[in-house]
């Protein structure tokens, strides 16, 4: 005889049916998969003797000598395999032909085994020769792209099979913002959840787009007093569910979707979209979001000093204080300079997020009057007010990464920044995936230290901070 279910016990049953059904949809371990054992990098063997003032990104050259992009002091450095300085490729001083510029630049790889220096300033690209010399200058693509091209959080440009710059576009500008004496006010459209993958014929001109991803979204509200002064805040979910993309050394094109944790490899053939990955998925019950939003409001709280102080770095310190949350800064507000006052010339255009604070900072300022975010004291800047989303909007599982975390290596593989789901020693854990979209290795960087880049043969370029400044380090991760 069949039992009828009370009902305690059949709503029971449909949550665990549920629960069930929701981990299997994100690609929880079937029961028999293969384990991957995480494993800590060897010790290096080279270390820079040199201190650096940053290390935004490391190229290896073919006879086994690095190009490092040091943007904190404006220059591109070349390295022996032993990690000794040997030269200056490009630098700040305005005078020479190798000039790096007076914005930040990037460094990604080019056909065959020569490389690309984005000066952001002067709208160029120098071509850097296999040996570590700059033999020619091209235009870079356009001008409201530009800064998507030095790399970081909005991901690191790359060239298809076909010779295309793949990068990712902007998602919306603020020239809506920009007022002219006596026009009222219009606020700027909501930010979008969502971002384009574009690619870029450097002999047509052409743009097309690649794909559409997944990016963190900010509430931001604006308005404007009787003063013309901007007032603007911000409401941000500090764990939102993202994509992201990096374009492996053959030229894919590779988009690893956060819901569900896979990778969607583009190529001359189209899309393959790979099988989940299996993952530990962690439930988060109403307590852990409501600890995980104090967590963020306390990180915040952390930097809003360093960020109140103003100057190109200040982006830098809110990003670091969310990475400190363990969040990878996937969900760091949006970093805007307003100007104060509707007289003089707006402040150079810059993609929301970026260092140089839109342009601002990095330029030494606009012409015409003080720019400065909500709250800012005097010359400076200030990170807006600052609201947390409800509880409700927080997901039930805690996504596997954030914002900017997947790397492609040089040998065809991505890696992929988790988030941890318990408390560990030791620095980020990754997870890596081949060419299939399978997970084949999990490492864990030392404490203290961030991978710069990559080299053939797994080799790792790791960043490491000690008392007599910054360094890099050489590990071979096999």
């Amino acid at each position: 005889m069949i039992q009828p279910i009370c009902r305690s016990a059949r709503h029971a049953l449909v949550l665990s049916t549920a629960a069930a059904a929701i981990a299997s949809a994100q690609g929880a371990a079937p029961s028999g998969a293969p384990k991957v054992v995480l494993r800590q990098l060897p010790a290096a063997t080279a270390t820079s003797t040199d201190s650096l003032g940053s290390v935004a990104a490391v190229r290896q050259l073919p006879n086994g000598n690095v190009l490092v992009n040091d943007q904190a002091r404006r220059r591109v450095v070349l390295m022996d395999p032993t990690m000794k300085v040997i030269g200056l490729v490009a630098d700040s001083t305005s005078s020479t032909n190798n000039a790096y510029g007076v914005r930040p630049g990037g460094l990604l790889p080019y056909r065959g085994d020569s490389t690309l220096f984005i000066e952001p300033a002067g709208l160029s690209m120098l071509v850097i020769d296999p040996a570590g010399k700059i033999i020619r200058t091209m235009a870079a693509p356009r001008a409201n792209d530009v800064n998507f091209l030095v790399g970081g959080q909005f991901g690191n440009p790359g060239f298809d099979t076909q010779g295309r710059l793949v990068y990712r576009t902007m998602d919306f500008g603020f020239r809506g913002m920009r007022m002219q004496p006596g026009q009222p006010f219009v606020p700027p459209p909501p930010p979008p959840d969502s971002s384009a993958l574009v690619r870029f014929n450097l002999a047509t001109r052409k743009l097309d787009t690649v794909s559409f991803f997944k990016i963190p979204k900010s509430g931001m509200q604006m308005s404007q007093d009787a003063n013309g002064q901007m007032r603007m805040s911000i409401t941000m979910n500090p764990l939102p569910v993202v994509d992201d993309w990096a374009v492996l050394s053959d030229g894919t094109v590779a988009i690893v979707r956060g819901r569900d944790y896979h990778v969607d490899f583009i190529g001359d053939a189209g899309t393959t979209v790979a099988e989940k990955i299996p993952y530990d998925w962690q439930r988060m019950t109403d307590d852990d979001k409501s600890r995980f939003l104090d967590s963020a409001k306390v990180a915040i709280e952390k930097t809003r000093a360093a960020v109140a102080a103003g100057g190109p770095g200040a982006a830098a310190a809110m990003q670091n204080g969310m990475q400190a949350l363990g969040g990878g800064g996937g969900g760091a507000p949006q970093m805007v300079m307003v100007r104060e006052r509707a007289d003089g010339p707006p402040p150079p255009a810059g993609p929301p997020g970026s260092g140089t604070a839109a342009g601002g900072a990095a330029a030494g300022g606009a012409p015409g009057g003080t720019v400065r975010a909500d709250g800012g004291g005097a010359g400076g800047f200030q990170v807006p007010p600052i609201n947390m989303v409800p509880i409700s909007e927080l997901p039930d599982y805690k996504p596997v990464f954030g914002n900017g975390a997947v790397r492609a290596d040089m040998d065809g593989r991505l890696w992929v920044r988790t988030i941890p789901t318990k408390v560990t020693t030791g620095g980020a854990i990754y997870d890596i995936i081949d060419k299939s979209g399978k997970l084949v290795d999990r490492v864990q960087v030392p404490a203290g230290t961030t991978i710069a880049g990559f080299g053939r043969g797994g080799v790792v370029y790791l960043g490491i901070r000690d008392t007599t400044g910054l360094h890099i380090q050489r590990i071979v991760s096999k």
